[in-house]
């Protein structure tokens, strides 16, 4: 018996348009959008009068530590905190404890992954110096993330000739950790810390192999001005190429991370005003915002050797919705970045649209709640943020899930398993 959910009165969003519209869900799939929808015979009406009605948002960079590292997140509580954040799919990275390098190790991740998670997940493969011919057969990773710098774990391809191999090699996306490891060490024997040379470096070399190769690559965390120009250049002359920005990188600066001390350390790092101003300026040419999802707890961070990395799953929506109230991007742009960009890059079959035919992703969001980060529990189990405070406008509500409604007014409502591995659409 096919089961319905009729969302009414709800301002809904996507890249093209805001208007007040109707959602049909019939089983796991969007069956209409338009005005003054019929509710069908036994379907489930929800009002969602006053609520802004999103895709389902895709974070394409998380960390959810497993295997390995289950004491700061894991499946389960990662997700978890996805779903209080408005996020239906997430996207993990390999540098877990063993890493994901294999076609064995991503199989075995898969499957703790199908039985623990209750969103929607896809995971990387990482690159190695000796993996490249393996990793670009496996079909069933949402792309190849290659650490050209070093970072939390131990993936690192530094030498070029990896790197030429690896471009070479792989057919799929190339996300690429884009801070140049022998600048990186050159800059620390001086006693500085990964300065913006460091990403542009990286960042030019990644877009010439993209080049030549004809290879998507993908640039992870945006933080200069420098990166931005080059990626704006590149795109201008048929390059390849997206890249993606943190809500740390746009709302923090270095002099945040001056008063948060440990809890604001981060690779890369956190960059000066001069730096953030032109990321909130070039938007255009950024592809989608990813949280780089990092928890650490509070015992490591706080350490003698503090480890880099920051949760951002439950801020980055009401950050954003309060960017959008104070006029520095518009709702549809939030939704090209959160939604409509992340499922285009990495070739998410029926994810990032509220369109007939596509998952009945959706995340409705009470667009004037004003609250601060902290008053609600955190569900990533590290439960620290380095926007834990701030006064936010927005916040989530409702998330609905392949028509399943899987988190309400700060529950999660489903049971881990429920969250399916990605399709992935596009050839390789």
């Amino acid at each position: 018996m096919t089961k319905r959910t009729l969302i009414r009165n709800g301002t809904v969003v996507t890249p093209e348009a805001v208007e007040r519209a109707d959602v049909l869900i019939e089983d796991e799939t969007i069956a209409a959008v338009g005005s003054a929808l019929s509710a069908p015979p036994g379907a489930r009406v929800v009002d969602a009068r006053g609520l802004l009605v999103l895709p389902g948002l895709i974070d394409p960079h998380v960390h959810l530590r497993e295997p390995g590292g289950e004491h700061k997140e894991d499946f389960t509580s990662g997700t978890c905190a996805a779903l209080a954040g408005g996020f239906t799919t997430v996207l993990a990275m390999p540098n877990t404890r063993p890493p994901i390098t294999s076609g064995e190790t991503l199989a075995q991740a898969l499957a703790l992954g199908a039985s623990k998670a209750v969103c929607d997940f896809g995971l990387f493969v990482g690159a190695t110096a000796e993996n490249a011919t393996e990793v670009a057969a496996l079909e069933n990773a949402v792309g190849l993330k290659l650490y050209m710098g070093s970072s939390t774990g131990s993936l690192l391809v530094a030498d070029l000739a990896g790197q030429l191999t690896h471009f070479e090699r792989y057919p799929g996306v190339i996300a690429v950790h884009a801070e140049d490891e022998e600048a990186v060490a050159y800059f620390a024997a001086r006693g500085q810390r990964r300065p913006p040379l460091c990403a542009a470096l990286a960042v030019a070399r990644a877009l010439a192999l993209a080049e030549h190769f004809q290879r998507r690559v993908h640039v992870c965390h945006v933080s200069t001005a420098h990166e931005v120009a080059l990626i704006r250049d590149a795109k201008s002359r048929g390059v390849p190429v997206t890249c993606e920005v943190t809500p740390h990188h746009l709302f923090l600066t270095a002099a945040d991370e001056v008063r948060l001390g440990p809890l604001g350390r981060m690779n890369p790092p956190l960059r000066s005003q001069e730096d953030v101003e032109p990321l909130w300026a070039n938007l255009d040419v950024v592809d989608c915002l990813a949280t780089d999802h990092a928890p650490h707890t509070l015992e490591e961070k706080r350490s003698p050797t503090p480890p880099a990395g920051v949760p951002g799953l439950e801020a980055a929506l009401p950050l954003l919705l309060t960017a959008v109230h104070d006029g520095k991007l518009s709702l549809r742009e939030g939704i090209r970045l959160t939604s409509a960009g992340p499922a285009i890059i990495y070739g998410l079959a029926r994810k990032g649209r509220i369109a007939p035919g596509y998952d009945a992703d959706l995340t409705l969001v009470d667009p004037d709640a004003e609250w601060a980060i902290g008053d609600r529990p955190f569900f990533t189990k590290c439960g620290w943020s380095p926007f834990e405070g701030r006064k936010v406008k927005g916040r989530v509500e409702q998330v609905f899930l392949r028509g399943q409604e899987v988190h309400a007014h700060g529950e999660i409502l489903v049971q881990p398993g429920f969250g399916r591995p990605v399709v992935i659409s596009h050839s390789r």
